[in-house]
């Protein structure tokens, strides 16, 4: 298990807001509200996630690198590599 990054409560919080965007979708959708505020609220839900992604990757892509920099040619360094090459498509 990895050790917590300063980015985390960031990521934690954005996630939370996430959360609650989505409970509105739902919510919206059982008072059968408009499509419009309803496809806003959606928006708002995969924003949301999309930026806690990105800042969640690169915060992991910094670390990563900074490891891989420091290592000798190793086995190590290419699973790190590997797993750079991994998460990166999840961007």
């Amino acid at each position: 298990m990895g050790a917590i990054h300063q980015s985390h409560p960031d990521i934690i919080n954005r996630l939370h807001r996430a959360q609650g965007h989505l409970n509105k979708v739902v919510q919206m959708i059982e008072q059968d509200e408009g499509c419009l505020e309803v496809a806003q609220q959606f928006h708002a839900v995969v924003e949301a996630l999309n930026k806690a992604k990105k800042i969640f990757i690169h915060d992991h892509i910094e670390h990563c690198l900074e490891h891989v920099a420091i290592e000798p040619d190793s086995r190590s360094r290419r699973k790190q590599l590997a797993e750079f090459k991994e998460i990166y498509k999840f961007l």
